[in-house]
């Protein structure tokens, strides 16, 4: 455990929290969680989980921009269903995804666990793209990433990572409920996005 292990988990405590209240002040603290995180994975041989943290700096600035195109009055993010073909799009991108990078991984590089990690990895850019758009399903995509990642750190001996993704399993699993609460409260059940973006 290293002081910028806390520092990460701290971050991103309050980053994911944030989330779960639909606040769009969650981005500065995920954007600092993300470049330490990045360290920690490189660190630790994880190179699809490092590689993941350059990516969510990238979707962290989008995701700021499409937030604030898309709140209610209260100041809080509308939740958006996606449909059909968006979801089977989504399984379909996260199979072949971790798929194809767990080889890369496993076959060009020195990785740790390639296969576990790519899974968690491209389930983590779908998850947080889908986030970022204010899809309600994007945490069920974070519980199965938190799940699976649980175990991969808690086998690198990154206790405190796999304790503070423990966390992130109950607040995900509260985000489904919360978001799912918002989304019927709104009455909105097939309402275009406010935002214009397509389901």
């Amino acid at each position: 455990m290293s002081a910028i292990e806390i520092a990460a988990t701290l971050l991103g405590l309050i980053n994911v929290w944030l989330i779960v209240r639909r606040n769009i002040w969650n981005y500065p603290f995920g954007l600092a969680m993300v470049v330490l995180y990045g360290k920690i994975f490189f660190d630790a041989k994880l190179y699809s989980d490092a590689l993941l943290q350059g990516y969510y700096v990238a979707i962290q600035l989008y995701g700021w921009w499409f937030w604030l195109r898309g709140r209610a009055d209260d100041g809080r993010i509308i939740v958006v269903l996606m449909d059909g073909r968006a979801r089977l799009a989504a399984i379909g991108i996260v199979a072949g995804g971790a798929a194809l990078l767990g080889w890369l991984m496993a076959s060009q590089t020195d990785a740790s666990l390639p296969y576990w990690d790519a899974t968690t990895t491209v389930m983590s850019v779908v998850a947080q793209f889908l986030l970022s758009r204010r899809r309600l399903e994007c945490w069920l995509l974070w519980i199965t990433v938190d799940v699976l990642s649980i175990g991969i750190y808690a086998y690198k001996e990154l206790y405190l990572t796999a304790g503070l993704y423990t966390v992130f399993l109950g607040l995900a699993s509260w985000g489904l409920v919360a978001w799912h609460r918002a989304w019927r409260q709104a009455g909105r059940p097939g309402a275009p996005d406010p935002a214009g973006a397509p389901a």
